[in-house]
């Protein structure tokens, strides 16, 4: 709060956002150890770091789909500023920043019983006198400064693409799957260029919505998903302008097949698939992707069918699953 309201415009972006990613992680942190979670690696004796906190608080622990979004969204966004070059407009900052503490304390109360005011005065708890805008008026704003920047004879390239990588890692509000490259960059950059309109260019974020509710102290902000364009995805190497989202390397994010799989959750390959079936993994576009080599399909599995599998098996009696395996769906009642 005394970063956000500083005089001093210096790094003062930076400094918020790093704050408001250790502040999440140490509350994720926080949930994990009273709930008796390990938050220690085993290999490395380090604390496990912020992606993995934050799979293990959604998929056991309460964490919403919508908090988990603008955590993930000023992560990515403190990823950017500390280790490159970005640029958060103010009312972006302001939305992103309230939006984060409304999700934070609804988290602290739900899961700590705890609340934000039993520690910060509520008189610097609004951030700024600065009423908040919608997500996608300031979007559109944002987008149009950018083509203007990017005009002939500006000479304010390094600018738009600050502000580019910013709008790149907002996407996080909606994707676990959020990695900025120059390439995207270049291939955001071209498109502007050409006169791409924003919903081509950045379709994700056109699928954001807020809702702003109460005033001062209780203001809060949340985001949240709505229906949008379709969204076209391209690879990682794909030098193609006409839209900007794209998926990560599909290899690399999809890169378990199901024996390696069982490995990974302490299965044997058969009571893998049995458990597979189960949770929905093989019908879940965000835990298994086909690859197609000619008449050859091989299915492989991401970290997000890992994270739901181990989740499942610590309430999962998994003796009963297998011994109704020909119905999994409905046979398998929760351990004692």
């Amino acid at each position: 709060m005394t970063a956000f309201n500083s005089y001093d415009d210096e790094g003062r972006v930076t400094l918020v956002l790093m704050n408001l990613q250790h502040a999440c992680e140490m509350l994720l942190k926080a949930v994990l150890v009273q709930k008796k979670a390990k938050v220690f690696d085993k290999g490395t004796g380090r604390s496990i770091g912020f992606e993995k906190c934050l799979g293990l608080c959604q998929a056991s622990h309460g964490l919403t789909n919508d908090e988990a979004g603008i955590m993930r969204a000023i992560d990515a966004l403190r990823d950017a500023a500390q280790h490159w070059f970005v640029f958060v407009s103010e009312d972006l900052l302001y939305l992103q920043t309230r939006a984060l503490i409304t999700s934070f304390d609804a988290y602290l109360q739900r899961i700590l019983d705890d609340a934000l005011a039993n520690h910060i005065p509520p008189r610097v708890l609004p951030i700024s006198t600065m009423p908040p805008g919608d997500f996608e008026f300031l979007i559109d704003k944002e987008f149009t400064l950018v083509v203007e920047l990017l005009k002939p004879g500006r000479r304010a390239r390094d600018e738009a693409r600050a502000r580019i990588r910013s709008m790149l890692a907002m996407e996080a509000i909606v994707t676990d799957e959020v990695e900025i490259s120059e390439r995207d960059i270049d291939r955001i950059e071209k498109a502007m260029r050409g006169g791409t309109e924003l919903k081509a260019v950045f379709p994700r974020l056109a699928t954001v919505g807020t809702t702003t509710n109460g005033e001062g102290v209780n203001l809060t902000v949340h985001f949240s998903k709505k229906h949008g364009a379709p969204v076209q995805y391209v690879g990682g190497d794909d030098p193609s302008a006409a839209a900007a989202v794209r998926e990560i390397d599909l290899r690399k994010k999809f890169h378990l097949q199901a024996k390696p799989l069982a490995a990974k959750v302490g299965l044997t390959p058969p009571k893998a698939k049995v458990l597979r079936a189960f949770l929905g993994i093989d019908e879940d576009p965000a835990c298994i992707h086909v690859f197609e080599f000619g008449s050859q399909k091989i299915s492989c599995f991401s970290d997000n069918a890992v994270t739901k599998m181990k989740a499942a098996m610590a309430e999962v009696d998994m003796a009963e699953l297998w011994a109704n395996r020909k119905n999994p769906a409905t046979a398998a009642p929760l351990a004692p």
